[in-house]
């Protein structure tokens, strides 16, 4: 759990270039999720529901990017994260590629991120 990861992430703002490590994707998912049910948990208290819908707002540009980069890092194309517009199915692929390591060598995205 490196915080770290979140910030690199919301500093590459709208960047849907280049390739992100696995380490990086899924510690912005698991720091995203938290600060979701914090504010989820905040809103409920002071009577403003809404809070997280905000945020979720907020990040989502960058968290498209992430997406985008990690399939890159998997030599996927970037269009791949539209398979979770189709129910049940389409997710689970997406989740399957993000789990995936990263392409050893260089790829058409560039350098591999862990050299």
């Amino acid at each position: 759990m490196n915080p770290s990861y979140f910030f690199t992430v919301l500093s590459r703002y709208c960047d849907f270039n280049g390739r992100s490590r696995r380490a990086e994707y899924w510690n912005f998912v698991l720091f995203n999720a938290l600060i979701i049910l914090g504010l989820m948990l905040v809103g409920r208290i002071i009577g403003l529901h809404f809070l997280h819908s905000l945020y979720a707002l907020a990040v989502f540009l960058p968290a498209m990017g992430v997406a985008v980069r990690r399939l890159h890092d998997t030599d996927r194309c970037g269009w791949w994260v539209l398979l979770c517009l189709i129910p049940i199915l389409g997710p689970l692929i997406v989740f399957v590629f993000m789990c995936l390591d990263s392409d050893a060598n260089a790829n058409t995205y560039g350098p591999n991120p862990k050299l």
